[in-house]
């Protein structure tokens, strides 16, 4: 079967790669189409496949700036070419991949991350409120029609979510039904912790707007106590030069640091509205417990203590991005940490483990490949 994998950009390694790490293991005869692609940017599965970049790719400081041309997105995914008698097209999307001129007789399957954030659900974080969202109204505006346009029956034979919170945005976005499918993650790659926590809490960040970094900076603050910062991206500096003296910043971290990191510390702090975030799914590999935001991916990834269904707990919730409200989770968490079992909190990660994401995404391929291109 000739199959071809679109990827909205390929420009590091995050939670998107890792997803295509998996289809292009699935599929590695497949051709790979991107917007921009950075070589030896991602893994040596995705690099070995036959990659086609649209013309963006070749701009003068295409690797560091393309964010910055969100506005020609369309333009250049409707630039990438498909060759003809590719039976199956499968997206991974988050922006405008799902939006790939699709050849007569393809069945074009996207795996959506999200509804492009920068214009629906997550608009205010990243535009603002004041005169600049003013002024790009337009363009959003614009953005949105495109969005839903590309999102037709006609585009777009089958969507699969990767959480419930994404299945529901496609549904109001979209007017489209999803099938759930959670990402993979690497259970693997993370030994469990042995030993009695080191005296530190982690945060993982990308920082852009909707990570709400600043929000754990200024709780962590308030409680006094000791905060790891893993990960780099546009705001770090400004958020590092305003931290209190017990946070500390590494920057960006390899894997193994990572999971030593996971290994080694209190409890991971999530305090984002994620679509799905493989993060707490990692840290709870490990045995880390998680304080997280109780509305997105994590709502379905980290289980409560004192949930109402009764599963073992792998973590708390707080209820709203206000550093009140995560400062009282992360005393709460401190205080019943011993209802916390690391050895429950691994069993409940390898739930999200890679074997599982390659037989359900396997099934539900063969499902659409059987049924054709019926919505």
């Amino acid at each position: 079967m000739r199959v071809a994998l679109v990827h909205d950009w390929l420009t590091g390694l995050r939670g998107g790669e890792r997803v295509l790490h998996e289809h292009a293991r699935m599929f590695p005869q497949a051709e790979l189409h991107t917007l921009v692609h950075v070589p030896g940017s991602t893994t040596p599965e995705i690099e070995a496949l036959p990659t086609h970049a649209s013309p963006l790719s070749s701009w003068p400081g295409a690797a560091r700036h393309y964010r910055k041309w969100l506005p020609l997105f369309p333009w250049a995914v409707s630039r990438l070419r498909i060759a003809p008698g590719t039976e199956l097209v499968l997206s991974t999307s988050h922006a405008v991949a799902k939006g790939v001129p699709v050849p007569e007789g393809a069945l074009h399957v996207s795996y959506c991350f999200t509804p492009m954030r920068y214009v629906w659900d997550q608009a205010d974080a990243y535009l603002g409120r004041g005169a600049f969202r003013t002024l790009v109204s337009p363009l959003v505006a614009g953005l949105r029609r495109w969005d839903v346009r590309t999102s037709s029956p006609e585009s777009v034979h089958r969507f699969i979510a990767i959480s419930e919170t994404v299945r529901d945005r496609i549904r109001r976005h979209y007017g489209r039904s999803a099938e759930v499918i959670f990402p993979p993650v690497d259970v693997e790659r993370f030994p469990l912790r042995e030993a009695a926590p080191d005296d530190f809490f982690l945060l993982v960040g990308g920082f852009v707007p909707y990570k709400r970094e600043d929000l754990a900076l200024d709780a962590f603050a308030e409680l006094g106590l000791p905060l790891v910062v893993a990960g780099d991206g546009p705001s770090r500096a400004a958020l590092q030069a305003r931290a209190a003296p017990g946070v500390r910043f590494l920057g960006r971290v390899s894997d193994e640091e990572l999971a030593d990191l996971y290994r080694r510390c209190r409890a991971l702090i999530y305090p984002q509205d994620e679509d799905f975030g493989i993060v707490p799914v990692e840290a709870q590999a490990s045995g880390a417990p998680v304080v997280a935001l109780g509305r997105g991916g994590a709502s379905e990834t980290v289980v409560p203590l004192d949930d109402a269904a009764g599963r073992t707990p792998t973590g708390i919730h707080f209820a709203e991005q206000t550093v009140a409200s995560l400062v009282a989770a992360v005393r709460a968490l401190e205080a019943r940490r011993d209802e916390l079992d690391p050895k429950s909190l691994r069993a409940h990660a390898e739930g999200f483990s890679v074997p599982r994401f390659h037989r359900e995404m396997g099934g539900a391929l063969q499902r659409a490949l059987a049924e054709g291109s019926r919505p």
